[in-house]
């Protein structure tokens, strides 16, 4: 059996963490007390990302959010050797998180993480999951990426909370994210940008709740995580591991930031209306509304796709999705790049996504996740954290709370440049 090790930093990953380890449980039949149901059919395939004695780990720099957890209802699937935490937050700081706070923890996440490994029998690769404008998602998310690295030569699927083009958790977002994306461009693998704003959105106008929240929101992203890795956890007529997507999606190594895009998104109420066929779920995955990353002004003609995985799930079969793959190229649905004519990957499931109670989308018999790689994320850098920090950084403003955590002012100069460079690689 190859596993898969996925490790929640912060408050936000460790929250996102919560919402897809319960959609995992109820695609598995396993209870929250960590038993599999009488009536689940009898596979090892959940033992992927389950094991009997732990299923991941979430690690934050103060104690509240891990404490929700060890006593949330799905506390007796974690083995809480596993859910570590220090005595203070990063107080929204990357260097905190990184050098001072971060480097006090870093030892004891390493030895779990040694544990887990060793637990296995062959590791096929980590997800973690954390967000790029706080500290501890940013700083120490970072350093725990740099030592997976170093120490296992593995693929790494970050899941990434950017900052959301108005709405704003902290002053010091900037300066987080373009430091915390320095460090994503070496060390993950594939990197999936998720914005609250989007997804707030999507929660609004498709869903049509009124105040929706950040439990609605990571409800929603844990379908797309489902379906990403339903092909490691079921057996299906096109399966893709973690190795092929990243050969498939990835053109050049620093190219590897990725727009999600789900359907169909349907409340609840509206199932019994709404169509359900190959070709409209597909169309509305290419539709920028359904899109879990906000793009400003996307341009379906200039925004050109270099690599498309589609994952369906449900009774689809291959001669169906590639026949719709030739409707969406001969109608001119999607514009891709001249020197990749293929660009698109298929994966088939024949299990659907499992719609949860308490969820507010709607269930269908036929699910689509679309995972891109398009020229026009640049512009989530370009326009949300280079410009933003380029004013704040004119006036040297809020740069002592960084050098005072052992920071260097050159380490700034260096990740713009950085950033600076991957806007150029996109636009070229």
């Amino acid at each position: 059996m190859r596993e898969i090790l996925t490790i929640e930093v912060g408050q936000a990953g460790i929250q996102l963490g919560n919402a897809i380890w319960e959609q995992y449980c109820a695609e598995h039949a396993i209870d929250n007390g960590g038993k599999r149901k009488e009536n689940a059919v009898k596979d090892d395939c959940f033992k992927v990302f389950f094991e009997e004695t732990c299923s991941g780990q979430f690690v934050d720099l103060e104690p509240n959010v891990i404490d929700d957890v060890k006593n949330g209802p799905f506390a007796a699937i974690f083995n809480h050797e596993f859910l570590v935490h220090g005595k203070e937050d990063a107080a929204n700081n990357f260097a905190r998180g990184h050098y001072t706070i971060g480097k006090q923890i870093i030892d004891k996440v390493n030895d779990r993480l040694r544990k887990l490994v060793d637990s296995c029998d062959n590791v096929m690769g980590f997800i973690i999951g954390h967000s790029v404008g706080g500290g501890t998602g940013s700083g120490l998310g970072a350093l725990i990426l740099k030592h997976l690295t170093v120490d296992y030569k593995k693929p790494k699927i970050g899941l990434e909370i950017y900052p959301s083009p108005n709405l704003s958790t902290c002053v010091v977002e900037p300066y987080n994210a373009l430091l915390a994306t320095q460090w994503l461009l070496d060390h993950t693998d594939i990197s999936l940008l998720l914005d609250n704003e989007a997804i707030y959105g999507i929660c609004q106008k498709q869903l049509r709740i009124a105040k929706p929240d950040l439990n609605n929101l990571n409800k929603l992203i844990s379908k797309v995580i489902s379906s990403m890795t339903a092909s490691l956890r079921f057996r299906g007529e096109l399966n893709v591991d973690l190795s092929g997507l990243q050969t498939n999606l990835i053109p050049f190594p620093r190219l590897h930031f990725m727009t999600t895009g789900m359907s169909p998104i349907i409340p609840k109420v509206d199932v019994s209306t709404a169509p359900n066929d190959v070709q409209k779920i597909t169309d509305d995955c290419f539709n920028p509304a359904n899109w879990f990353v906000k793009y400003t002004e996307f341009d379906p003609t200039e925004d050109k796709y270099v690599t498309i995985y589609l994952n369906y799930r449900g009774n689809i079969t291959s001669k169906e999705a590639n026949a719709t793959v030739q409707w969406l190229k001969s109608n001119n649905k999607v514009a891709l790049v001249e020197w990749c004519p293929t660009s698109f990957k298929i994966g088939l499931n024949n299990v659907p996504t499992v719609t949860l109670e308490s969820d507010d989308i709607g269930a269908f018999s036929k699910n689509a996740v679309m995972i891109a790689n398009n020229m026009g994320i640049s512009r989530v850098f370009s326009k949300r954290i280079i410009q933003k920090y380029d004013l704040m950084y004119s006036q040297r403003a809020f740069v002592h709370w960084y050098l005072g955590e052992g920071m260097e002012e050159g380490e700034f100069d260096e990740a713009r440049e950085d950033l600076g460079f991957l806007e150029k690689y996109y636009l070229d």
